[in-house]
């Protein structure tokens, strides 16, 4: 005889992916993905602590401070996994979800063509409560997030802004 037992104190996963194809060079894509000016452009946060300015790299933290979906938010993030100019890790050590991790992947397909591949993988606290709150609410507003975070970084990567990023 075979039992199935659910787990209801077991977090859900949520993963979120998004993608762009961008014509521009690799490490230029790299750079504007790193840059905390533009972080705090799409996000409209404000770092608080940690690296404020510049590019991340390897083993720093930014605190951004600032309202998201009308609530004031905290999110610390720790750069990790840091393989310049293929990949990097940001991952939540202090804020509102259970866990937080964004990978950042940059493809290079040649022809000029570099894609751009996100994975943001997160949990909530509180049980069914944040499970129903991440699926409702957050899958869809980090989906626009990863969006408008592309379209920028498009937009500055195939024309002259990027140098006021770089």
């Amino acid at each position: 005889m075979r039992s199935s037992i659910i787990q209801l104190d077991m977090p859900q996963l949520f993963i979120v992916r998004e993608s762009a194809a961008v014509r521009a060079p690799i490490e230029r894509l790299f750079l504007l993905s790193t840059s905390v000016e533009l972080v705090q452009q799409v996000l409209r946060m404000q770092p608080a602590q940690g690296r404020t300015s510049g590019h991340v790299t390897d083993g720093d933290t930014v605190r951004w401070q600032g309202w998201q979906l009308g609530l004031p938010q905290v999110h610390e993030s720790l750069i990790e996994d840091f393989h310049p100019p293929v990949f990097f890790r940001d991952r939540m050590i202090a804020g509102h979800f259970a866990t937080f991790a964004h990978d950042h992947h940059f493809i290079d397909h040649g022809s000029g063509i570099v894609e751009l591949r996100d994975e943001v993988r997160f949990t909530m606290p509180l049980g069914w409560p944040g499970a129903l709150v991440g699926r409702c609410i957050l899958v869809p507003h980090i989906r626009r997030l990863m969006r408008r975070r592309f379209a920028c970084i498009q937009q500055l990567a195939e024309n002259d802004g990027w140098r006021s990023y770089v």
